[in-house]
């Protein structure tokens, strides 16, 4: 059998007791799913998650790059008042 040994974090309380509600719910102890994480981080030999910044996604860089482009484009007919471009978006 293994050995085991003790494992000491700190985290939000808060955090924490989210946490718990959620491995009770699922049947499971705290222990059990840091064990886990901790088998899952060696099976994939990394964090078994993705990690990331908060960046767009494809439909969100599609928008912004559509939006420069608009933006570039001497052609595309632009409004400086509200009640011109609703006048134009009622036509």
């Amino acid at each position: 059998m293994a050995t085991t040994t003790n494992l000491n974090i700190r985290t939000d309380k808060d955090i924490k007791e989210a946490a718990e509600h959620i491995f009770n719910e699922l049947g499971i102890s705290m222990t059990t799913a840091i064990n886990m994480f901790l088998r899952q981080t060696i099976r994939t030999n990394g964090i078994p998650f993705e990690l990331k910044l908060n960046t767009p996604n494809e439909i969100t860089l599609a928008a912004v790059e559509e939006g420069r482009r608009i933006a570039r484009d001497p052609n595309v007919k632009g409004y400086t008042n509200m009640a011109d471009l609703r006048a134009a978006l009622e036509e």
